[in-house]
């Protein structure tokens, strides 16, 4: 959503909110430990939050509701209670982007692929994409991957294939 620059309300929302991202990009950049990270959001971002709680609060008082501002506060308080998990809980992120640009290759394919095959097809496709995705964000190489775990995989009991994830084929050769 575009901040109409004459709008002093909606500019100093957003720069809280870029404040609230600094904080973790700060995390990030430091290689925080999820406590380390719970205390730099409970220190730096938490003021950040209340701020931009109470000025919402408040908003929704003056604003007309139907207005741009008036929806991005109504939006903003209704997701209240989600927007503060991220400082019960200091592995959740701020931001879906990382989860959003991971899914983006299978919003451009799916136009793509509406020929697979069959129906049945979907769920197939689905799980590989996943242990591609998987391997992907753990850094391990898909074709290495798949060329250890594929032979044999129908001799396989069901017992074992917890052993096959990208996460733990990965443990078990580090």
């Amino acid at each position: 959503m575009k901040v109409n620059p004459k709008d002093g309300a909606a500019i100093a929302m957003v720069t809280r909110m870029d404040a609230l991202f600094l904080v973790d990009r700060h995390a990030r950049q430091q290689r925080l430990s999820l406590g380390d990270r719970a205390a730099l959001r409970r220190q730096h971002a938490e003021p950040w939050v209340e701020e931009i709680h109470a000025e919402c609060l408040k908003l929704r008082a003056e604003v007309l509701p139907k207005s741009t501002l008036g929806e991005a506060v109504n939006y903003t308080l209704n997701m209240w209670a989600k927007l503060r998990r991220c400082f019960d809980h200091a592995e959740v992120e701020l931001s879906n982007n990382v989860a959003e640009n991971s899914m983006r290759p299978v919003a451009l394919g799916r136009k793509n692929w509406l020929h697979v095959g069959s129906a049945q097809a979907g769920p197939k496709v689905a799980a590989i994409l996943s242990v591609v995705e998987s391997c992907r964000r753990l850094g391990v190489p898909v074709k290495d991957y798949l060329l250890a775990v594929l032979p044999g995989l129908a001799r396989r009991k069901l017992s074992e294939l917890a052993q096959l994830t990208p996460a733990n084929w990965k443990a078990a050769r580090a």
